[in-house]
């Protein structure tokens, strides 16, 4: 194992081009950013390409030191998979040094076969689905699920050993678009602010209407602006419509563009909201979060701390780590890891965290820093 280890590494210190392959979601792309930026200062500038699903591309985009995207659409496969799978791998076949698979699946571990000529990957624990794997690739590690995400994806530097710290850092953004946040936060008279993010990829992650619409009633009196975010999709769309007109919340759901909620987050003082993409970006800028979760496991997917290197792992009601603030319901199945109570979307333990139990450790913690 010694020599193999030493024998990759020879291999991407000479490498010109590497690819790395991010096939699930856009947390996990987002997460990737630390390795990325290891490989790039280790191996002086080498070419870094990614593989990703076509929905998270505009996270992909944002990315430092990339140099190509490939992607991969469900929507193509359905209408014609051999067609789209055809003209993948014409694309990566035997193009890259080195391919790095941070995905399981088989499709992605196929990929990474293809492309590299040597390939490191992550690959599932349980032998009879990989046992092919462990004989095709020139390296292997299990992903973990009991692990973090982001240090999942730090496993291939560990193989490589190369040096690196724990630590998840955002994209930096252009002055251009920062200015334009400030002109728009400028325009409704906004200065400090807190975000507040109610919305997420999908329903089962989401706080029931009724619970934040106490939530947002109780942090209008806070005496900060409070921001509240969201995109163009299906469900933001419907929370804007519905959303209470109350004092010190401005409505911005639909009105930045993702690179501009990057800019938007950098400026805020602290991020409340769902467990989904927009709090990991707040964690990654180091800003006070306040999640609230649901079925999800922490394990996996709980905020990063960088002031501390690490993020909650066991369940319970209220728990806070460094800058970082968790409230679950405090029920024996939490957290279940499912899409919501016997997967049908719709989660009981969200229904089960008191609004004024969240505003409290707000207030407390806000009172602190305003003092």
């Amino acid at each position: 194992m010694f020599f193999l280890v030493l024998f990759c590494i020879k291999i991407l210190k000479k490498s010109k081009k590497i690819l790395i392959i991010i096939q699930r979601s856009n947390g996990d792309v987002f997460l990737s950013l630390a390795l990325i930026s290891a490989l790039y200062k280790n191996f002086h500038s080498t070419q870094i390409d990614l593989l990703v699903n076509e929905d998270t591309l505009a996270v992909a985009r944002l990315l430092p030191n990339i140099n190509f995207i490939h992607t991969f659409s469900y929507q193509k496969k359905y209408e014609g998979r051999w067609v789209q799978e055809k003209n993948l791998v014409k694309s990566i076949f035997k193009k890259y040094e080195l391919s790095i698979n941070l995905t399981a699946s088989d499709r992605s571990v196929i990929y990474a076969l293809l492309a590299g000529k040597k390939t490191i990957s992550a690959i599932e624990k349980d032998n009879k689905k990989s046992w092919w794997k462990k004989i095709l690739l020139s390296y292997y590690y299990y992903f973990d699920i009991t692990k973090h995400i982001l240090l999942n994806n730090l496993e291939p530097l560990n193989l490589l050993q190369i040096d690196h710290n724990n630590i998840q850092k955002a994209p930096e953004v252009s002055d251009r678009v920062v200015t334009s946040i400030k002109k728009k936060l400028d325009i409704r008279g906004i200065k400090e602010f807190v975000i507040f993010h109610p919305s997420a990829q999908y329903q089962y992650k989401i706080y029931p209407q009724h619970l934040r619409d106490e939530l947002l009633s109780l942090l209008s009196k806070l005496g900060v602006s409070i921001v509240v975010t969201g995109t163009n999709n299906k469900i933001d769309t419907e929370i804007k419509r519905i959303l209470p007109s109350l004092p010190n919340i401005f409505d911005l759901i639909g009105e930045t563009s993702l690179e501009e909620y990057f800019a938007l987050s950098s400026l805020s003082q602290a991020y409340i909201g769902m467990d989904t993409l927009n709090m990991h970006i707040a964690s990654a800028q180091n800003k006070q979060i306040f999640a609230i979760f649901g079925p999800t496991k922490l394990s996996m997917w709980a905020p990063w701390s960088n002031q501390l290197q690490v993020s909650a792992t066991d369940d319970m009601a209220i728990q806070t780590y460094g800058n970082v603030t968790i409230f679950q319901a405090d029920m024996p199945c939490v957290a279940c890891g499912n899409a919501g109570c016997d997967d049908n979307g719709k989660s009981d333990c969200l229904y089960n965290i008191s609004p004024g139990f969240v505003f409290k450790e707000i207030e407390d913690w806000y009172q602190k820093i305003s003092s």
